[in-house]
């Protein structure tokens, strides 16, 4: 048995506008993008599920800001499932690929068979940007309050960004006849153009979280909440099956919106790590904390939780001593 054929809109994210409600939005699909991620671990399923939800949102914000920057998302909790972290590298040149890349750290003995987000406790979800040498990081937290991870997204726009928010996303693994079991995810998200969101005070102290709702009224309102009574009709078939189009699915829900579509982006699984990294990061390690790193058989090994590259280095190498020790 094979993966099915390839479909040509399986990895990208389609940026569009409704033009008749100032609202933008992106649809995503991340099929081969999620086996490449969820492939290099053997992740139980509601740890599964909690990485695929979470890189198929990286996808989708991380589209849309045209900027040279790698934007990371993160949720860090006391639960079974500790921390999921996910970065997006925006492309370098025009015409390349995206890179996304997952990972979550777990306690098994803690999982439990309610919902993937239930194995989640008391935390924090955040996004961070960088956007490279000679700029300040950006870093904005909202608390787990919600009740998925896409919920806590769309809290953290409302909250931090002062933006309105939706998302509505399906993913699972594809069992069609006489191919292999893989993954097909796919979502859409809708946000309120920048100068359509001011800023809406609360009261300092009350301890609310801000919503969509909170931010629009009079006819931005209207348009808000039409734009998602209408992203309500969505089935999961439409977003992650092999034989709806994303610039057929925004005709079939948005027809009335003039729905406006921008250049598809490319995405791939994708990692940074590299021997030159690890030694970095290892250059600020004298020698004696470099021979506590060291193993029995006298080599400092490293793996990498995103894609499980695993590197084997020579201890008199490694820390910022490594050149005087070479020597001796």
């Amino acid at each position: 048995m094979t993966l099915g054929s390839k479909i040509a809109w399986d990895d990208t994210v389609l940026p569009f506008q409704l033009d008749a409600s100032d609202i933008r939005g992106r649809v995503a699909r991340l099929d081969g993008v999620l086996d490449g991620i969820l492939k290099q671990h053997d992740y139980p399923p509601q740890v599964e599920a909690l990485v695929a939800e979470m890189a198929l949102l990286t996808a989708l914000i991380g589209q849309t800001v045209k900027l040279r920057w790698k934007l990371s998302l993160q949720v860090q909790s006391k639960g079974a499932v500790r921390m999921i972290a996910t970065d997006y590298y925006a492309p370098q040149n025009e015409g390349e690929a995206a890179q996304i890349r997952a990972y979550a750290s777990f306690d098994a003995a803690k999982l439990t068979k309610d919902t993937p987000f239930a194995q989640i406790g008391e935390g924090y979800f955040a996004i961070l940007i960088d956007q490279g040498k000679g700029m300040a990081p950006y870093q904005g937290i909202t608390p787990l309050t919600a009740e998925s991870l896409t919920s806590c997204a769309e809290a953290y726009f409302a909250q931090s960004e002062q933006l309105p928010t939706r998302f509505s996303l399906s993913f699972g693994r594809s069992c069609e006849p006489d191919v292999a079991e893989h993954w097909r995810a796919g979502g859409v998200m809708l946000q309120h153009m920048p100068k359509a969101s001011p800023f809406v005070a609360t009261e300092a102290g009350s301890g609310e979280v801000m919503t969509a709702d909170d931010l629009v009224s009079g006819q931005e309102g209207e348009n808000w909440s039409r734009v998602n009574i209408l992203l309500d009709t969505v089935d999961d078939l439409e977003l992650i099956g092999p034989v709806v189009p994303p610039t057929d699915l925004l005709i079939r829900l948005f027809h009335e919106e003039q729905p406006r579509v921008f250049d598809a982006q490319a995405v791939r699984f994708g990692c940074t790590c590299s021997e030159d990294r690890v030694r970095q990061s290892l250059s600020i390690y004298s020698s004696g904390d470099i021979e506590s790193m060291t193993t029995d058989e006298g080599r400092v090994t490293a793996d990498c939780q995103f894609c499980g590259a695993h590197y084997d280095l020579d201890p008199a190498t490694l820390g910022f001593e490594a050149k005087g020790r070479q020597g001796d």
